[in-house]
Parts: structure tokens; sequence; C-alpha cells
């Protein structure tokens, strides 16, 4: 790994943006939302997707086909930042990070006008995951182009400030998307957003596509990558020299364990997994769960530029540390405050009524899908999946080999009639928990709604907390990792630790989130794994990861 010469902060690099640096941050992040927004749609309209794309009767099949094509697009962006990611240090940044957005922008709008499975059979699901596989590849190009371009053009001493506005995409395209998707649904009957309305959010990318494309080329290549090539520095073999080296392989790695993978758990668990907690597991009707998120995400965001300009004055890495220990040790509190501020009777029923399933162990199998596609057959595996899918709490007890599946509540033996796990739903919803649509569980969907609820800005202002740990973690990390590889192969070199840690340690967290809970019969049980691998950063970055704020990323040659 190229040892970066450390250079003392001036005032005189403490000055005002420059107007083209200003240009710059715009047209990098403008561009970076629109991948962002373009990435989510799939996740968000996945039930419309399903109901167009896919075959069959089956909605749950249907489900968990998107829902593989949304993970599909996570899974290849490792892959993706390798590409673009050698191509970047090989040829430029901008025009590399230009090819992956127009990639983006036009899988995205083929979404939208691809006809369903009616009219064209299975050649709708086939395409439909080729475009979620190009996303993937291009948002894994994206980023670390994105990343390097601003801090590349960021004055020394300021680079934390100016790349943390690109750490605002993500969130800003969740949002965006979000808003979006809510317009149209408030603005039209459930008939016509399922008939035509969905394919619309996919049919505006093409008009944010054009916007970017024209911005991104009024760009000039950023100046360290021009001085590198006219000096005859840049690498030949970019892959080779950052991963074949052990040196630089090294610090990918500790940049992995030591930074992104805690960053990644905990910014998809104040977002993504907070909402599918407030759906799946907590049963919120998703107009509502998507505003309060929503709301949340919007007092969060300017956190963002908060902590990237506050890591150019204490570091990047006493922050994102601080930002992953807290998370790991609030999480529980926090998640059981918003369960019993929007489905109290839910909680009520978790502490009081008790229910144990007695299997034999070797009948039950660990409940690890994280894409949708295992077919579970035995009657302890369905039984607790189903309910898992009901936020049923059970405990699971050892039985004599060969015995047969029993259940009781409260002590009292209760019947079991199927091998669906429909008949102890039934009978723990008669012992006290909630049904679907059970008038105590928090309901307000609108936005006037959601603002005037007690309960509802009771639970903005956890999901704040949560967001507030996202911006701990993500404002400073762009700047760390540009910093900690030489401008030779820093697009690659930053590219591929950042996109296995967010695309697979967090792209994953809440399949993996559920799988534990089913497994264990604890709504909140899902939390051990961002807490364990937030705490696995936090000790590993704590010894092994350098402070990167006074660095020199003009440093071209291992030294």
């Amino acid at each position: 790994m190229a040892t970066a010469a450390m250079t003392p902060r001036s005032d005189a690099d403490v000055r005002p943006m420059t107007k083209e640096e200003r240009k710059v941050i715009v047209a990098s992040s403008a561009g970076t939302v629109f991948e962002w927004y373009d990435f989510y749609l799939a996740g968000s309209l996945a039930a419309n997707i399903s109901q167009n794309f896919v075959p069959g009767t089956n909605d749950t099949a249907k489900f968990i086909f998107v829902l593989f094509g949304f993970a599909a697009g996570f899974a290849v962006r490792p892959f993706g930042a390798l590409v673009f990611g050698r191509l970047g240090d090989m040829i430029g940044r901008k025009y590399t990070f230009l090819v992956t957005m127009t990639i983006m922008g036009l899988s995205t709008f083929i979404v939208g006008l691809l006809p369903g499975y009616a009219s064209i059979g299975y050649l709708a699901p086939a395409i439909f995951i080729i475009c979620r596989l190009l996303q993937g590849l291009a948002l894994g190009g994206e980023y670390g182009g994105a990343a390097t371009y601003v801090a590349e053009h960021a004055p020394h001493g300021r680079r934390g400030f100016y790349t943390s506005w690109i750490q605002t995409t993500a969130t800003v395209g969740l949002f965006l998307s979000l808003i979006v998707i809510l317009t149209l649904r408030l603005s039209m009957s459930p008939e016509a957003f399922a008939d035509y309305g969905w394919r619309i959010p996919f049919l505006l990318s093409i008009i944010l596509l054009a916007f970017s494309v024209w911005i991104r080329l009024q760009l000039n290549e950023s100046p360290a990558f021009k001085k590198m090539k006219e000096e005859g520095t840049q690498s030949k073999a970019p892959l080779t020299e950052a991963f074949g080296r052990w040196e630089n392989a090294k610090v990918a790695l500790i940049a992995l364990l030591g930074g992104t993978a805690g960053q990644a758990v905990v910014w998809y668990t104040g977002q993504f997994y907070a909402l599918f907690f407030l759906t799946q597991t907590l049963k919120i009707d998703g107009t509502t769960s998507n505003l309060m998120i929503a709301f949340a995400l919007l007092i969060g965001t300017p956190f963002f530029i908060f902590f990237g300009w506050l890591s150019d004055k204490v570091g990047r890495k006493p922050i994102l540390l601080i930002g992953c220990l807290i998370a790991a040790i609030t999480y529980f509190p926090l998640f059981s405050s918003l369960a019993k501020t929007v489905n109290p009777k839910l909680v009520e029923a978790t502490d009081q009524v008790k229910l144990e399933i007695m299997a034999d162990p070797a009948k039950c199998g660990f409940l690890f899908d994280p894409v949708g596609v295992r077919t579970f057959t035995e009657p302890c595996d369905v039984i607790r999946r189903t309910l898992a899918n009901s936020s049923i709490h059970y405990d699971l007890v050892k039985a004599p080999a060969g015995a047969p599946l029993t259940a009781k509540i409260n002590g009292t033996d209760v019947p079991v009639t199927d091998n669906t796990g429909a008949s102890l739903v039934a009978a723990a919803q008669a012992a006290g928990y909630p049904k679907a649509g059970d008038p105590s569980i928090l309901k307000t969907p609108t936005v006037g709604g959601v603002l005037t609820d007690g309960r509802a800005l009771a639970a903005i202002g956890i999901l704040f907390i949560l967001v507030l740990y996202v911006t701990m973690v993500y404002g400073p990390i762009a700047a760390m990792l540009v910093e900690l590889f030489p401008t030779r192969i820093r697009y690659t070199g930053m590219s591929l630790p950042y996109h296995i840690g967010n695309g697979w340690f967090g792209g994953f967290l809440p399949p993996t989130a559920f799988a534990i809970v089913a497994a264990s019969g604890n709504i909140y049980a899902g939390l051990w794994y961002p807490v364990i691998v937030a705490l696995m950063t936090f000790v590993i970055g704590l010894l092994f990861v350098p402070e990167t704020k006074n660095r020199d990323i003009f440093t071209y040659e291992n030294k």
C-alpha cells in the first residue's frame, strides 16, 4: 500500500467553495441521486412488478421472485466495482461514471416499458432480472467514481465536507423514490396505480438521465487523474496492483471489516430494516410507514453534511467508530420503544402469551434464505416461518427423537391441526395477539395525520435517531476510503470494499435478520446481526484502521 504523505492543514486550505467545485459536487451528486432512485424502485414496487411480470397465482412466490431480483442487484455490485473501478483507474473518472449512469438509466426505463407476462411470457421476468443485474453492475461502478472525483477536486482539509454531499445521495434517492410513489398512490385509484401508475416512476428516469448526462458532460477530468496521466504514472493493471499485492489487499480487507461492514449494517438497519420492521413485523400499513420514514429522512439528511464537515476537524475514524458503537448499544431499546409506540398490543402479547413448540431437533433446520429461493417442507420449519411472518413470539423446546410436533399456549396444549402454522396463528391471536388491521395498530395514511398523531410523531423521533446513526457512519466514509488508497488504484481499491460491505453485509441484512427471527421466535432477535457486525467493525477499526484526514491524496507511487 502506498503510504500517503501527511500534510499539515493550513488556514489557506479552508476557503470558500469555488464555482467550479460547486458544479463538480452538484453534477456528481445529482447523477448519483438518480442512480439510487432507480435502484430502489424495484424494491419499493416489488408487489406491482410481481403481479405484472411473474406467472402463476401464488402471490408469495411472485413476491419472492421479485425480491430475488432485488437481491441480485446487491449481489453483483462488487463485480461492477471491479469492472468499472479498473476502467476508472485506466481511462479516467469522468467517462467511467458517465457510462455507469447511462446503463442504470436505460435499464430502469426499460423496466417501465417492459410488457407483462401476459404479453411476452417468460421473457418478461427474464428481462427484468437482466435489467436488475445491469443496475447492480452500474451502481457498483458509480459510487466509487463519484466519490473519487469529488474528493480529487476538494481542497486539503475539506474532503470530508465535499464528499459528504455524495453521501446524502443514497438517502435522497430513497426519499425521492418514496415521494414519487406516495404522490402517485395518493393521486390515483389503487386500480389505476396497479394497472399503469407503478410504471410512471420508472419512465420518469429517462428525464433524470438526460439531465444528469447533460450536467456531467460539462465537467473536466479530476486534477489528480490528469496530473497522473500527464506524468505517465497510472496503473496498467489496477486489479492486480490493488488486490494482487498483499500490502494493498490488506488495506482493502481492513477497510471492509474495520469500516464499510459496520457502516453498511448501520445504514441498512436505520433505513431498510426499520421500514421492514414497521411493515412486516409491526404490521403498519405501507403508506403510514413510508410517510414516517420519509419524515425521518427529511429531518436527518442534513446531518450527513454535518458529520462530513466534523470529520475534517476531528477525523474520520472516531465519528465512524462511535456511530457503530452507539448503534450496537442502543438498537434493542430503540426498536423495543418503536414497537411499544406503534403496536402496543403486539408487545403486550409477546410478554403475556407464552407459545411453546415441542419438536424433534432433527426435524427443525436453519431458516436462512437470503434471496428467497429455498423451499421448506418440514412442518417445524414451515410453522416457524408462518409464526415469524405473523410476528408471533415462540420458544422452541427440544422433544425426544421421533416425537411429533406439539404446541402449548400458556401451558395448555394446543392442537396442531395443519402443517402450515395457520392453526397456531389463530390460537395465538385468540389468546391476545393482534390480527392485521387491529384498531390498536397505528394507522394515519395521510401527511396531516402523521404530523398530528402523537404516536406517529414519537415513532418519527425514534426513526430519526436511527437515521442520525446512519449519518454518523456514512458521512465520513467516502473521504476515508479515498484517502486510504493512492491515486493510481483509488477507484478500484475503494470501490470493492465499499460494495462488498454495502452490497453483501448491508444488502442481505433484512433476509438474514428475518431468518434469525424465524429461527429464534423473537421479533427483536434479527438485530443481533447488525449489532455483532457493528461491534466487529468498532474493534477492528479501533485496532487497525489509520486516521486519514491529513493525508496527501496526490500520492501516486508506493513509498
